[in-house]
């Protein structure tokens, strides 16, 4: 009796090994693809001498695969998957997930009015009434692309850039156009001020925190007391890059673009917009902020990915692209030294993101050709 037990026993051991054995080499060829576009990348990361990236590739209900290159800085550690890198505009879908749950909790609406959010701009009384959260977050406020960045550059203090602000003539009424900004967030960063809290702390407690986002943050100082983050690099030259000084002037308006991420966290943002999850971020949320809101003419022609995108509109915090007929959220971020690109596909369950310490335009082109080769493979199977 013993002997058959132990017969049977090691029979099903085996079984158990040899089906062990089987499902890597499966899940090996069926993303044999994203292997084969990871080194590719890769090679094209040495030939421009790109100094460090980190990407991932998440399919629900399989393993996340991370891939990592380069080192942090000259004589710095090699990237790896708890690398913090600067997120840049990549922040704004972090933004507008935080206030479309600030709206689900009623404590604001898409339609308050700008004026009431700030006491600088109530202070000049010139901002238009109808400016409202919404137009700011869905960037349809009316008013020309990227009005006074350059302040924003030349290390301009919050308020005043905000004053500038209240008195600059709109391209069109609030709503009717795509004018993409960043110093209007300073708006949203000025509320949370006003109602004895932070951008930074509710950011923490409302999404950080309880996605498990372990090492991320908002601001320069969250970068830097990181245990591991990864040094801007500017180029001097073609294919020639020197390490510069994290700026301060973008994390005055951190809404904007102050957020600070690792690969691994991203990952879990991924997890996030796949509704994975839900107590954290709901479902109407998501849906809230990837609804489309406002035509973005211009995106169908940007290198990469106008050969496939058909059509293009901005949400709340999210682009959302008709990519050969199929439905995709994306947003990218590019701030002094840093490049960073986050899309998923909501049909497919499927996420990808890369984070980049230059200003390589190999980025340009990388999540274009991620999803080229995704939904071609999605097709044939």
């Amino acid at each position: 009796m013993f002997f058959c037990l132990s017969r049977f026993v090691s029979q099903c051991v085996a079984l158990v090994i040899a089906i062990s054995l089987l499902i890597p080499q499966c899940a090996k060829a069926d993303d044999q693809w994203f292997a084969d576009y990871a080194k590719h990348v890769k090679q094209e990361a040495r030939k421009y001498r790109v100094p460090g990236y980190a990407m991932v590739y998440y399919q629900q209900g399989k393993t996340p695969v991370i891939e990592v290159y380069g080192k942090t800085h000259n004589d710095g550690d090699a990237v790896t998957p708890d690398t913090v890198f600067r997120l840049a505009s990549v922040s704004k879908t972090f933004t507008a997930v935080l206030m479309a749950k600030l709206v689900r909790q009623h404590q604001l609406d898409w339609s308050t009015p700008v004026v009431s959010l700030s006491t600088t701009l109530q202070s000049q009384g010139t901002m238009n009434p109808h400016l409202t959260l919404g137009h700011i977050v869905g960037q349809s406020s009316g008013y020309m692309p990227n009005a006074y960045d350059n302040l924003i550059e030349a290390n301009y203090p919050l308020k005043r850039v905000l004053n500038q602000l209240a008195g600059l003539k709109p391209l069109c009424e609030p709503g009717e156009c795509y004018t993409y900004q960043n110093a209007l967030f300073g708006v949203i960063e000025e509320y949370f001020i006003g109602n004895n809290t932070s951008y930074h702390r509710q950011l923490r407690e409302q999404i950080l925190y309880p996605l498990g986002m372990e090492t991320a943050s908002a601001g320069k100082g969250g970068l830097l007391a990181s245990e591991q983050w990864a040094r801007p690099h500017i180029a001097i030259a073609r294919n020639r890059w020197r390490e510069g000084q994290v700026e301060s002037n973008y994390y005055r308006f951190s809404p904007a673009a102050g957020v600070n991420a690792s690969i691994k966290d991203m990952t879990r943002w991924l997890q996030a917009m796949l509704l994975e999850f839900p107590t954290v971020v709901p479902e109407d949320v998501i849906a809230d902020v990837t609804t489309p809101r406002v035509k973005t003419t211009r995106e169908v022609y940007r290198r990469g990915w106008r050969d496939n995108l058909t059509d293009a509109h901005y949400g709340f915090g999210w682009r959302i692209y008709d990519y050969a007929g199929e439905t995709l959220n994306y947003h990218g971020g590019w701030v002094k030294g840093y490049r960073a690109d986050v899309s998923f596909s909501p049909k497919h369950r499927a996420g990808y993101v890369m984070l980049m310490n230059a200003e390589s335009n190999l980025i340009n082109t990388t999540t274009a050709d991620f999803w080229k080769t995704y939904f071609q493979e999605a097709k044939r199977q």
